[in-house]
């Protein structure tokens, strides 16, 4: 299947006024904190299971946070969208939110998953450093785990620090939008 073609903000907004579906790819957690209304969300995780498509959907645009994930998943998205013409936002949320369009944030939904890792991860790390230095060498031992699990995380596509961060109390409200 062929990559799916790009479309502004502004011809979005445009097709979207005369019918057409945008879908937000995005996890749960980060739909939750912060989406464009009237978007449809539907995980990109959940498209192998379930059709983003509705009967009687004739366009669709996808939409991520910056673009990246819907233009790495093209292939995928087109052929969930055989029967109908689809696009891609071009620059995500992120554009939308640049070229003056609404968008809803709710502050009172966590921030997403991925932000939390990294302010865990960057916080451990720091936390070892000092008490290294401060204390005795052997808090590296922290910032050097921290460490592995990070790559762990990007060459396994497992972060077991997400996991733990998703079963939180202040995250499970997002979870199960």
């Amino acid at each position: 299947m062929s990559k799916l073609k790009s479309i502004s903000p502004d011809r979005a907004a445009v097709l979207m006024r005369s019918g057409a579906v945008l879908i937000d790819i995005r996890e749960a957690d980060e739909h939750a904190r912060e989406n464009i209304p009237g978007a449809r969300h539907h995980s990109l995780t959940r498209i192998d299971s379930e059709s983003p498509v509705r009967s009687g959907d004739e366009v669709v645009i996808f939409h991520c946070k910056s673009g990246a994930r819907t233009q790495g998943n093209s292939p995928k998205l087109g052929a969930a969208a055989q029967n109908c013409e689809a696009y891609i936002l071009e620059g995500g949320l992120n554009a939308w939110k640049k070229a003056g369009l609404p968008v809803t944030l709710d502050h009172a939904q966590p921030i997403d998953i991925m932000r939390q890792v990294q302010i865990a991860a960057g916080s451990l790390v720091l936390v070892g450093v000092v008490l290294g230095a401060a204390i005795t060498p052997a808090f590296y031992a922290l910032s050097g785990v921290v460490g592995a699990g990070l790559l762990f995380a990007g060459v396994s596509g497992f972060c077991g620090l997400a996991r733990v961060l998703g079963m939180m109390p202040w995250n499970r409200s997002a979870r199960t939008s």
